[in-house]
């Protein structure tokens, strides 16, 4: 992705810290985790989402308006748009869940979490509990972790015939690992 396109999004307030939304690290990180190396132009049924057309950088129907048919291909320029503006969509719903103003990094960190799992679970997490008490490195810390020090947030779920059952999945233990090491290094 062209720089000129990772630029300054612009900004929001959180908990009154004026902070720049969409910042060129959490572009760069959701493109890490979503997508690695380049970006996924042609849009698949994601497995770990229960087949949800996926594209760009886990562009989906919860973070755009945007029509995504699996199998169309998008172009560069579609997904800067889309990711851009969702990324800024998914931060405004999140704001206000920050009863203290947070770090660009947590801000960023909390971004990749709801980014990935819903700003509704990001708001209602143990992590965003601890953050609004002030308590900046337990809160990273609970991105992946749980007090007692079990895994968070790792694993896909789906009912089968009425029971829940759930899927431990590397991958997402990883990136939690990393929002969470990443979420701390400047505190």
């Amino acid at each position: 992705m062209a720089a000129e396109n990772r630029a300054f999004v612009g900004s929001i307030v959180v908990a009154g810290a004026i902070l720049v939304a969409g910042s060129p690290f959490l572009m760069g990180f959701l493109q890490k985790w979503e997508s690695g190396k380049a970006r996924v132009l042609v849009v698949y049924a994601d497995p770990l989402a229960g087949g949800l057309p996926t594209v760009c950088n886990g562009l989906t129907r919860h973070v755009t308006s945007t029509p995504i048919i699996v199998g169309e291909r998008w172009t560069d320029e579609q997904c800067d748009a889309e990711e851009r503006s969702a990324v800024v969509a998914v931060q405004k719903r999140l704001a206000p869940c920050f009863k203290r103003p947070p770090s660009q990094m947590v801000f960023d960190m909390a971004t990749s979490h709801a980014w990935n799992l819903g700003p509704a679970a990001t708001c209602g997490s143990g992590a965003m509990t601890a953050w609004n008490r002030g308590q900046w490195t337990l809160g990273c810390q609970r991105i992946a972790r749980g007090d007692d020090g079990t895994l968070v947030w790792s694993y896909t779920c789906k009912t089968v015939g009425g029971q829940r059952q759930c899927t431990f999945v590397q991958g997402l233990a990883n990136r939690r690992a990393d929002e969470a090491q990443t979420c701390g290094e400047v505190l």
